[in-house]
């Protein structure tokens, strides 16, 4: 890419005068806020220009001292740029050249932080149209960013990462999620062709140990150089056991593994969740590096820390939490992955959407293809739900929606009959039928269908998939808490079911 400036993008009140000040302060050079040149340039507030001269005579003042200082910015130097620069296209293109980083912020948070600032912002006086607005300039933010710093990730550790993007270290093609969660921070390297490349860039002298299965190892394995020793495990979700999870605890010792070496999990769920959990647990806790190659685990599985083993009777029911230290996606390796894996991967990527609304459902709604902004916004949906909540206590049981009921198929089944996201697929759709969304389960059921994703429960009773539900590992004294939608971009976790709509709502998918 060439050296740039660290360019802070963002809606107002996200925080890019403080990110771009902190860069500077530590990369040695100048702090630059477009708004703040502005203001000196027009000799007043931006809301009373704005209120005498109107929007238009606003934006071209804008767009030049954006342009200008662009130019101008150093490869030491980090720039703030006003929340609607971005809608010229000379700033657009002008932008190229540095390393622009999205600096994100809920609607509400930004709301809330700009009202307490007392300043006079004219896009900023009504709390409908603001949050509207943040909503319009997402897809342009999201567009131009080669990173994003989630919110509650911290800068000084980010900027080890921003720089190895900004230096060329990894290639042309990436881009960068810089995850947070309570127990710690995470770079997620995203971009088609970064896995032909391997992780020479990460930690080049930190021992690694590869898990991988059979099938993904001999397409991929090589990819992961140099590695210490490499194991490949039969794959499919019934290995997913805690004999399975001795056999690599008892090779990582024959191999040599220490405290000081890493685990590369390089697969599907299968693989991430068992790597990531004899990660997790050998000498009580070494490093693992999720490599996801499926599209579920690529937008699910590989993120936000949640490892562990299937028991016969329930699902991951054996498990830690342990966020990984790196997680790279390439989006390149699901064109090897045959469509009935991908058609499963839909079902996460449909849930992420019901969850987020706005315009990830507008897309997936419409079947539009799964591309890389898709894929992106799945895994910062992921990551900032994470980051508000690492472990399961609250706003994180909305990524359960359908996985009550998918899960207890998946157990019920004997974890062979049905793939992890057909399961979920169908238990969306009990959970839209237990909401009350008649219209919205209509429409998850034609989006199913469309990719030939099971919507007909077959091969056990009833009876057996609501017993199941019991053991949810979500399960508080007797009863079994259940995430509901009535609406897209509004889930409801916590929420009480009775046994004969749980009952009716499971039989209607036998029908």
């Amino acid at each position: 890419m060439g050296a740039g400036a660290l360019v802070f993008i963002g809606f107002m009140g996200a925080g890019k005068s403080t990110a771009a000040s902190t860069a500077a302060q530590r990369l040695g050079g100048e702090a630059i806020d477009t708004d703040a040149l502005l203001e000196a340039e027009l000799r007043t507030e931006i809301g009373a220009y704005f209120d005498r001269h109107g929007e238009t005579a606003f934006r071209e003042h804008e767009e030049r001292v954006a342009l200008e200082t662009l130019a101008r910015a150093g490869e030491r130097d980090a720039v703030a740029l006003g929340g609607g620069a971005l809608s010229s296209a000379r700033v657009r293109a002008a932008l190229a050249s540095h390393v622009t980083v999205f600096v994100e912020v809920a609607a509400e948070v930004a709301w809330q932080r700009v009202s307490l600032t007392g300043a006079d912002r004219p896009l900023a006086r009504d709390r409908e149209a603001f949050i509207a607005l943040h909503g319009a300039r997402q897809e342009v933010y999201e567009r131009a960013a080669k990173a994003f710093l989630m919110q509650g990730a911290n800068l000084i550790w980010a900027l080890e990462h921003l720089l190895a993007l900004r230096d060329g270290r990894w290639a042309a093609s990436a881009r960068l999620v810089l995850a947070a969660s309570a127990s710690g921070s995470y770079p997620v390297w995203f971009g088609s062709g970064l896995l032909a490349g391997g992780l020479r860039h990460a930690e080049p002298d930190r021992e690694r140990f590869l898990v991988s299965d059979e099938t993904v190892g001999r397409l991929y394995g090589d990819r992961i150089s140099p590695v210490a020793a490499k194991l490949l495990i039969t794959p499919g979700e019934q290995h997913k056991t805690l004999a399975q999870a001795e056999a690599v605890w008892r090779w990582l010792v024959a191999a040599g593994a220490t405290r000081a070496s890493t685990v590369v999990a390089l697969g599907g769920g299968v693989v991430g969740d068992l790597a990531g959990f004899c990660a997790a647990t050998y000498q009580r806790g070494i490093p693992v590096w999720q490599v996801p190659t499926t599209l579920v685990a690529q937008v699910d599985s590989a993120l936000g820390g949640k490892t562990g083993v299937d028991l016969p009777e329930a699902k991951n029911y054996v498990g830690a939490y342990h966020q990984p230290a790196l997680v790279l996606v390439d989006p390149a390796v699901l064109e090897t992955l045959p469509p009935v894996e991908v058609a499963a991967g839909f079902a996460e990527v449909l849930k992420t959407a019901l969850i987020a609304g706005g315009e990830l459902w507008s897309h997936v709604r419409h079947d539009r293809p799964l591309d890389e902004l898709v894929l992106l916004r799945c895994i910062r949906t992921k990551l900032g739900v994470v980051a508000a909540d690492e472990r399961d206590s609250g706003v994180r049981q909305v990524l359960n929606l359908g996985h009550t009921v998918g899960h207890a198929i998946e157990a019920a089944t004997g974890y062979a009959r049905y793939r992890h996201g057909e399961a979920v697929g169908l238990g969306l759709l009990a959970a839209l039928r237990l909401s009350g969304a008649d219209a919205l389960r209509s429409e998850v059921l034609s989006l199913l269908g469309a990719h030939q994703l099971p919507t007909v429960l077959e091969g056990v009773e009833t009876d057996i998939v609501v017993a199941a539900t019991r053991h949810d590992k979500k399960r508080t004294a007797d009863r079994v808490p259940f995430v509901l939608l009535a609406d897209p971009g509004h889930p409801e976790p916590g929420r009480e079911v009775t046994d004969d709509d749980l009952r009716a709502a499971v039989a209607e998918l036998g029908a």
